[in-house]
C-alpha cells in the first residue's frame, strides 16, 4: 500500500476519533450523558449511535476523498478498521457494564456499511464536480 493510501485511511480514523471524542464530552459536560464512570441506557446508547454513524460516513467521505485512487476500496479498507476496532471495544467493555451490550456490537457491525456510504457519497459528489 502506499503512503497516500495509507494516510487516507488513517486521516479517515483520526477524524472519526477526534469528531466522536469532541462530541461525547460535550454531552458529559451538558449533562446529556451522565459521567463517564456511570452506564448510559438504551436511549442514549441510540443516540450516539445515531451520531456515530454520521460521523463515520464523514470520515469515509475523507478516506475516499484523499485517496489517490479507488476511493470506494479506501472507504472499504477503513470500514474493515472499525470493524476491527469495533470488536476490541466488544471484548474490551463486555463486563464493564457501561451500557447496553447491544451498543458496541452495533459500532462493528455497522463500520462497513456506513463506511461504503460514505465513499459512495464521494463517488457521487466526484462525478458532478
Amino acid at each position: 500500500m502506499k503512503k497516500k493510501s495509507i494516510w487516507a485511511v488513517v486521516a479517515g480514523v483520526l477524524v472519526i476519533i477526534a469528531v466522536t471524542t469532541l462530541v461525547d464530552i460535550v454531552l458529559h459536560v451538558t449533562g446529556i450523558f451522565p459521567p463517564m464512570d456511570q452506564p448510559i441506557n438504551d436511549a442514549l446508547a441510540l443516540l450516539a449511535t445515531s451520531y456515530r454513524v454520521v460521523i463515520s460516513i464523514g470520515g469515509a467521505w475523507v478516506t475516499a476523498r484523499l485517496a489517490p485512487e479507488k476511493p470506494m476500496k479506501h472507504a472499504i479498507i477503513l470500514g474493515c478498521v472499525g470493524v476491527v476496532l469495533g470488536l476490541v471495544g466488544v471484548l474490551a467493555t463486555w463486563n464493564l457494564e457501561l451500557g447496553p451490550r447491544w451498543y458496541p456490537i452495533a459500532l462493528a457491525v455497522l463500520a462497513i456499511p456506513q463506511c461504503w456510504v460514505g465513499g459512495k457519497l464521494y463517488e457521487i459528489q466526484s462525478r458532478k464536480g
